[in-house]
């Protein structure tokens, strides 16, 4: 299914500042709360389409390679946001504060059918480089990374506990994750509330540890990831996978894999922005007569025509033939840039036939014909 633009979702402008994102994602997680739309499937993917929005407008770096690339810049299966692939659990794990005070009962105390939401521990996220070839980005590619990293440990399904449910309730909170104290002061009784410091914030403690993991949830491993890398993309920029980055230790939120892009350098061409740019030599005889010569393209040589008498540094353009525009119809063109070679070393037939070309008024260059373009070139060149 086609996703949404992410202004749209949230009812904002692009030029929309970050509270304003921020009151317009909370009008919406109002809007479409589990708590009131009980049993509403449509609502409680409108809630999650919502803090996928926000989870992107509210990331400067995820929000501007929005802004430049829409969704294919921000990559990945996932598509850079949460998407159907994080439970309600994770929306609220990530923007609990953003409840705290919606009358839900905030980031410890959330209820909806039965569940309540703790604190969840949150998985570091990886970067890993993928070099690509000017072919690869022509195209785009599908790339299988073979990743190390943590991940969930299998004998206990990421729990830490011993089979997976030798828990008890912790006996500090009572199972809420929190705790509140309650101190004296001149002003009177002020009451604070904190992550409980027995538990972590979790709720229960582990009575008997999983030998594989020592509790943890998590071990190293390696795990093979499919990114999806769309054309175009450039040196530099980062694709972003939810959720595949370090497992969370005891079955909280995974981390997110990026992706961050390495161009190699091809033999032939040369990138700028999304033109590529060709140096061809011809000899004096083919750039005097005219020739058909073949140059290389991303799509395989090509014949290109030399029109008798071109002189050095014209440049021909090979519409179409450059990079595409990262979500977009738009490609860009190959520049050929002709030098005409002048060898160094002449035998004495050589010089014999060069003396007598140079007797020819053909052969002799006319008075300032390009002494105006040539200056302006060299002042562009050292400006």
């Amino acid at each position: 299914m086609t996703k949404r633009d992410y202004y749209d979702v949230l009812e904002v402008s692009k030029s929309a500042t970050a509270e304003e994102i921020k009151k317009a994602y909370r009008k919406q997680a109002l809007k479409y709360h589990p708590d009131r739309n009980p049993g509403n499937k449509e609502a409680e993917e409108k809630f999650k389409e919502a803090a996928e929005a926000y989870e992107v407008l509210s990331d400067v770096q995820k929000k501007s390679r929005y802004d430049q690339f829409g969704h294919a810049g921000l990559g990945g299966a996932a598509g850079g946001g949460f998407g159907g692939g994080m439970t309600m659990e994770d929306i609220f794990s990530h923007f609990g504060d953003i409840f705290s005070d919606m009358g839900f009962g905030g980031f410890g105390g959330f209820s909806s059918r039965g569940r309540s939401y703790q604190q969840m521990n949150k998985g570091s996220n990886l970067r890993i480089k993928v070099k690509l070839s000017l072919e690869e980005i022509e195209k785009g590619v599908d790339k299988k990374l073979k990743v190390s990293k943590y991940i969930s440990c299998r004998d206990c399904s990421g729990t830490g506990a011993r089979d997976g449910n030798a828990f008890d309730t912790c006996s500090t909170c009572r199972g809420s994750g929190q705790v509140t104290r309650i101190t004296n002061t001149f002003l009177g009784q002020m009451s604070t509330t904190q992550t409980c410091p027995t538990c972590n914030g979790e709720g229960k403690v582990i009575t008997r540890k999983c030998n594989t993991c020592s509790g943890e949830g998590v071990i190293r491993g390696e795990e093979v990831i499919s990114v999806k890398i769309p054309a175009g993309v450039a040196e530099g920029m980062q694709l972003n996978v939810s959720g595949k980055g370090n497992a969370a230790r005891r079955g909280g939120v995974n981390g997110d894999l990026i992706v961050v892009i390495e161009e190699k350098e091809h033999p032939d061409l040369v990138r700028d922005g999304n033109d590529l740019l060709y140096n061809l030599y011809v000899s004096v005889a083919q750039a005097a007569l005219g020739a058909q010569v073949e140059i290389p393209t991303l799509d395989g040589k090509v014949k290109i025509k030399i029109e008798q008498g071109t002189q050095p540094g014209k440049i021909l353009r090979l519409r179409g033939k450059g990079l595409p525009e990262v979500s977009s119809y738009g490609k860009g063109d190959l520049l050929v840039n002709i030098n005409v070679w002048i060898p160094k070393n002449l035998s004495r037939e050589d010089r014999k036939l060069l003396e007598k070309l140079e007797e020819s008024e053909n052969f002799k260059p006319a008075p300032n014909a390009h002494e105006r373009g040539f200056f302006n070139r060299m002042k562009n060149y050292f400006e």
